[in-house]
């Protein structure tokens, strides 16, 4: 559908209702400074903060590049949009009535509208009506294990507006369609109902399920998270993609926890609602769950728009598919941390325990769990851990493994302190102790990175010569092409010999290696001569 003109009375309502702190803030972090508020600019690079926004004029101004003016031109500039794309997203967020200069337009806009707000309201009316069954006799189970078996007081419970749907196949069709007058299809829209398999009618989505409303950053619900109380799988069930639910660009909590970040200046990210519910119910609010995905790019730009240091700590459940899930969250951002655009660290608690099981399994857990996350390892350091985590060094496959994989982290530093920083920790760590074999560890895997560190303009020094028989011969006069150069089999042979002259280097250097290298290889595992 193309936008349709506005009329001016819809442009000027918008701007007297925008608050501009409230949208700025979700792009930039914003401090306050006496009246106004400072922060660094989103359309120029600097240190130090130079864009000013002052909610009496509501408007901002950078000192340092001259960007300003109001809301509207500020979402324009940051993300590239027409004037009336932002009109209209601020006109839905602010609920300003849309009138526009093309009646037919206006009436297929109003009814897009128009079905997001009633949605919203559908969301609402069934967030309370499974608060209220909690309470019910039939809701009693759900509220004992909320009690018992999670811990949680009343106040929490409240606090997240917790519910129980009941067991019934469709409790919630005949409250919302037959009792509420709501049209069956935006129930259905909204992932509340589903059709049945045969014959007409619908059934309810949710079942004899505790109900966790999931909110946006204003706090209206738009989505359910449902926790079986029985054998029924699957145990967590969330519900589809709606016209106001996305899960990849959603964070459970965040509605809460959003000031929080601001404050302390620092994100946590869970892997579940009960982790974050039972988190903020002893007083850590600077934390949300990720839905049970991957931590997502937008997910972790929604993160930064709330805290200055661009510090996130991933604190997922510490089993293997805890593990699993952190090195796939660690894989989607990979490139964001490289870059310096986030501070990410990994939390793993004692034991293999999530959030919950901690939380409950101390007395003093609000300031044990603080206490860890202040000493959280780098996202690198962590990952390193994970190579070497129950792998014998002793074992020469695993060895080369676990050096290739180090060398891949490696390669993917461009900052040269950090990478000097990186390669000696991976040197030391494949030296198991043995300081005398930390230079020799050092030179092998700067000599395979693919911008090799200076040092003192000379190149590492070099354990052993090429083997005439490993390359092809050439005369003085025959000059090498780059596609030779870099061709597969060149590249195979640089590898082994780098192996094969780090193996012989261990042999020359540490004789309590020796007997064990001769019994781990056979000649025929030699693929170059050493005579």
């Amino acid at each position: 559908m193309d936008i349709p003109r506005l009329h001016p009375d819809t442009i000027e309502e918008v701007k007297q209702r925008a608050e501009i702190v409230d949208v700025i803030s979700e792009h930039v972090v914003l401090r306050k400074s006496g009246k106004d508020y400072l922060g660094l600019c989103p359309f120029h690079d600097e240190k130090t903060p130079s864009f000013s926004v002052s909610p009496t004029k509501q408007m901002y101004y950078c000192f340092g590049c001259q960007a300003g003016g109001n809301a509207i031109k500020f979402l324009m500039e940051v993300g590239k949009h027409s004037f009336s794309e932002v009109v209209l997203g601020l006109a839905r967020r602010y609920q300003v009535p849309v009138q526009t200069l093309e009646p037919a337009q206006r009436q297929e806009l109003q009814r897009q509208l128009s079905l997001r707000e009633q949605l919203y309201e559908i969301m609402a009316l069934t967030a309370q009506f499974y608060q209220h069954a909690l309470r019910h006799r039939q809701g009693q189970q759900a509220l004992e294990y909320l009690h018992d078996q999670r811990g949680l007081q009343e106040e929490t419970i409240q606090q997240f507006q917790l519910g129980y749907a009941p067991a019934g196949w469709d409790t919630l069709y005949k409250y919302l369609v037959e009792q509420k007058g709501k049209p069956v299809q935006q129930v259905a829209e909204a992932g509340l109902i589903k059709p049945r398999n045969k014959g007409n009618g619908y059934y309810d989505s949710f079942r004899d399920r505790l109900i966790i409303p999931i909110r946006d950053t204003q706090g209206r619900v738009i989505a359910l998270g449902g926790r079986s109380l029985g054998n029924e799988q699957p145990k967590y069930l969330n519900s589809p993609e709606t016209p106001l639910f996305n899960k990849g660009k959603i964070l459970f909590a965040l509605d809460k926890a959003r000031d929080s970040i601001r404050k302390q200046d620092q994100a946590v990210v869970v892997e579940g609602y009960f982790d974050a519910i039972a988190l903020h119910a002893v007083g850590i609010t600077n934390v949300v769950a990720s839905l049970g995905t991957a931590l997502s790019q937008d997910q972790v730009r929604q993160l930064l728009r709330y805290t200055e240091s661009k510090q996130i700590i991933l604190n997922f459940d510490a089993d293997a598919a805890g593990t699993k899930a952190t090195a796939k969250a660690i894989g989607e951002i990979a490139h964001l941390a490289y870059q310096g655009q986030v501070q990410l660290r990994v939390l793993n608690l004692p034991d293999g325990k999530d959030a919950d099981e901690f939380l409950q399994g101390h007395s003093e857990a609000q300031a044990k769990y603080q206490q860890l996350l202040q000493t959280a390892p780098l996202w690198l350091d962590w990952q390193i851990s994970q190579l070497l985590k129950d792998k014998n060094l002793q074992q020469a496959d695993q060895f080369q493994h676990i050096a290739q994989e180090m060398v891949k982290l490696l390669n993917q530093i461009d900052n040269v302190n950090q990478l000097t920083y990186y390669l000696n920790h991976c040197a030391q760590c494949l030296s198991q102790g043995q300081d005398r074999l930390v230079p020799l560890y050092l030179n092998n895997l700067q000599a395979q990175l693919k911008n090799p560190l200076a040092t003192n303009n000379k190149k590492p020094p070099i354990l052993r010569q090429p083997s005439p028989s490993l390359t092809q011969k050439k005369s003085k006069s025959q000059k090498s092409t780059p596609s030779q150069l870099n061709s597969p089999i060149d590249s195979e042979h640089i590898l082994l010999e780098k192996a094969e002259a780090l193996l012989l280097g261990i042999y020359l250097h540490c004789p309590e290696y020796r007997q064990m290298i001769i019994d781990s290889l056979e000649t025929e595992d030699l693929l170059f001569s050493l005579s």
